[in-house]
């Protein structure tokens, strides 16, 4: 009797390991997951920020042109 509770126990444990195995394997793939779905985040912040850099370059420039237009003298022809 004591061989078959030693069988039961083992049984048990390979059992245990199985699921244990299962489980780390699926949490392990959804932290990659979650590893790639920030790479794909930060990458896209990145873009935004270049774009965003440009336009805020753009609209410096077109102000400055803007206010150097204003302040110039108008040129008016008679023909």
């Amino acid at each position: 009797m004591a061989a078959e509770e030693v069988l039961q126990t083992v049984d048990h444990y390979k059992t245990e390991i199985e699921r244990l195995t299962k489980e780390l394997t699926e949490t392990t793939h959804e932290k990659i997951q979650a590893a790639e779905y920030g790479l794909v985040v930060l990458e896209e912040k990145l873009t935004l920020k270049q774009q965003y850099d440009e336009l805020e370059a753009e609209y410096d420039s077109l102000k400055l042109e803007l206010e150097q237009l204003k302040e110039g003298p108008l040129l008016i022809r008679d023909d």
